[in-house]
């Protein structure tokens, strides 16, 4: 099998293609990115083909590598929360531009696609567990910009699955539910804003700042380890009897359901076993921040977000494993021991 995996240099790409290397000695992928900090290590792989290519300069090129594939997967976009506030037109433009173009090339030369969506599309559904197939996705008024990606994100899914109704394109959509483990960010990038929420506490930490927690920390959030995230997209690129033609997955762990509270604490408690850690996470000081403070007026949030995983259990045969403190060990291990 041939696989194109359009931003493998980011945090899924990265896994992914570990992963695909690692288990297919059979499948060769094209790799496409701007950057290859976090793949180095895999650039002398002969099935490892990668190619430094701007997307949004480069439709061409990508249409070129993805009639070469079978199966393409876009994994490049702008996944930051900050930067849906702050410049919501680029969001736009990567997340739903470019990826739009690449659904279109897919659908042109019958190729398969699984795409990322994102637990964002349920927006604010009060629903207990968020179900793929029945759940409403509730964004907020337009001024509120934050949603900009949810939308972006939830229209691709749409037509993904128009494109299936009428030219019966071959596709699977899966929904990350706060993805986690090494390689997540920058964490030595001192700005807010640069890093999401447990690699933005370490990096606090790191720099001796203090931490904030936006509206009080008290927002449930289902945090799943990117091994096990992994896991489950293999299984949708391997297909396995049809399993996962034409579905969509939540990929989530509802049994690592934490508030952000309680994960800034987790994260100061053991990052005080770190020697680059311990002298200031003995002394940190953890701030409740008003999110128009933080994020500014465009910012929505929401309380509580987990996924139901029956279907993916039930399909794909997966279930996730890694609780959050192996995960979080995994991340300070990577960055700090």
């Amino acid at each position: 099998m041939n696989i194109l995996i359009i931003g493998a240099g980011g945090f899924i790409g990265s896994h992914l293609s570990e992963c695909i290397l690692r288990n297919h000695r059979n499948w060769k992928i094209f790799a496409l990115d701007v950057v290859a900090d976090k793949i180095n290590h895999l650039l002398a792989d002969e099935n490892f083909d990668f190619s430094k290519v701007d997307i949004l300069a480069s439709m061409s090129f990508v249409e070129k590598k993805l009639a070469q594939s079978d199966v393409v997967l876009p994994l490049a976009a702008i996944a930051n929360p900050s930067t849906y506030v702050q410049n919501p037109l680029a969001v736009f433009k990567l997340d739903f531009e470019a990826n739009l173009a690449i659904v279109k090339l897919a659908v042109k030369h019958r190729k398969r696609i699984i795409f990322p969506s994102t637990s964002e599309v349920y927006g604010m559904c009060p629903d207990d567990e968020f179900d793929e197939e029945m759940s409403n996705c509730v964004t907020g008024p337009i001024q509120k910009q934050r949603w900009i990606y949810s939308a972006s994100k939830q229209l691709l899914d749409r037509v993904i699955y128009a494109h299936g109704i009428r030219d019966n394109l071959s596709y699977t959509l899966f929904r990350p539910f706060n993805f986690i483990g090494p390689r997540l960010d920058d964490i030595f990038n001192a700005s807010y804003g640069s890093s999401r929420v447990i690699t933005q506490f370490l990096s606090n930490i790191y720099h001796k700042k203090d931490i904030n927690l936006v509206d009080g920390g008290n927002q449930m959030r289902c945090f799943i380890d990117i091994a096990d995230g992994i896991d489950a997209i293999e299984r949708m690129i391997e297909n396995r009897d049809g399993c996962a033609e034409q579905r969509i997955f939540n990929v989530g762990n509802p049994s690592n359901l934490f508030s952000i509270k309680e994960l800034a604490h987790k994260v100061v408690d053991m990052a005080k076993a770190y020697k680059k850690l311990a002298d200031f996470a003995a002394r940190v000081v953890i701030h409740s921040v008003d999110s128009r403070e933080y994020y500014g007026s465009s910012y929505q949030d929401i309380s509580r977000r987990v996924p139901a995983i029956q279907k993916a259990q039930k399909l794909l045969g997966w279930t996730p494993k890694i609780g959050l403190e192996e995960s979080l060990t995994k991340i300070m291990d990577f960055y700090f021991g």
